[in-house]
């Protein structure tokens, strides 16, 4: 089993955590009381960093709850970390719905789901195949 190693940057942090076996997302918690005040958004402070091994990410998802109570979801969802980083996991949040929401030090934020992430070589060619679809954009199969 491949090792996901983290650390507490902050002693407020909280190690990220499955609530129930075999759930594919760890819960992301914030270090601090703070408002999110409805229409903005704001980079929440998890006290985390993780060490996502080469070839995998990491993607901050949104927690469903918090969307359907509340309308608030990951900005950027899914936020990607790369192998590569070291830094702390921040959760950009925002606030879809028409009233402010208070969230407490310990409350979950944010799911991290680890992947993989196939590696591949680039290769520039003249024309690509052909395909059905083809270059059918949004709506373009009429479902």
């Amino acid at each position: 089993m491949t090792e996901l190693t983290y650390t507490l940057l902050d002693n407020r942090g909280f190690p990220p955590e499955r609530l129930h076996p075999g759930d594919a997302g760890l819960d992301l918690r914030c270090i601090e009381d703070f408002t999110l005040e409805a229409g903005t958004c704001m980079a929440v402070s998890t006290g985390i960093a993780v060490a996502i091994p080469e070839g995998y990410c990491g993607l901050v998802m949104p927690r469903s709850g918090l969307a359907a109570r509340h309308g608030i979801t990951v900005v950027n969802s899914p936020g990607l970390i790369d192998s590569g980083y070291r830094g702390e996991v921040k959760v950009l949040l925002v606030n879809h719905g028409s009233e402010d929401v208070q969230f407490g030090a310990g409350d979950r934020v944010a799911q991290l789901v680890v992947s993989s992430v196939p590696q591949f070589d680039l290769v520039r060619v003249d024309r690509l195949d052909e395909t059905v679809r083809g270059g059918g954009g949004f709506g373009s199969t009429g479902r």
